[in-house]
């Protein structure tokens, strides 16, 4: 039987509505329950390790290519010496240190020029005390000797 419909009561105009209310409805749940946030956080992410996977690789590539030039005896040799200051069996490392001297003649003494001795001020003797005899000697002595415990 073919259904028919009742203009004067307007049951064709209520189905009108309801669809376009229906997909209005649909659009709002999938953008409501769809995070695009979190999608465009993710895909900054992505692009972000992307990036890092690329430095990494590039970094690979030059560790490679630095194994390659190591590989010889000589080149392994050269760089033992230069970073760990090793050498060859019945070698010896002799290492000469930079020097601290300036101008002024403050590193080695033996760059500082000589004293007149006209200009040395005179210098009060001191006499050494009278050792003392005995066993109060000893004792002194002996105290002088360990002053570090004080």
């Amino acid at each position: 039987m073919a259904t028919t419909h009742n203009i004067a009561t307007g049951d064709r105009g209520r189905i009108q509505w309801l669809y376009p209310l229906s997909i209005v409805t649909a659009i709002a749940m999938v953008i409501a329950w769809f995070p695009l946030g979190t999608l465009m956080h993710q895909q900054s992410q992505l692009a972000t390790t992307a990036q890092q996977i690329a430095v990494i690789q590039q970094e690979q590539r030059a560790l490679a290519n630095q194994q390659r030039t190591i590989a010889t005896k000589a080149e392994a040799a050269m760089l033992a010496r230069q970073l760990y200051q090793l050498v060859n069996p019945g070698q010896s490392l002799i290492q000469v240190l930079p020097g601290t001297s300036t101008l002024d003649g403050g590193g080695d003494p033996g760059y500082q020029p000589l004293v007149a001795p006209s200009s040395v001020a005179a210098t009060p003797v001191v006499q050494a005390p009278s050792a003392p005899s005995g066993w109060r000697g000893f004792v002194s002595r002996l105290v002088r000797t360990l002053e570090f415990w004080r």
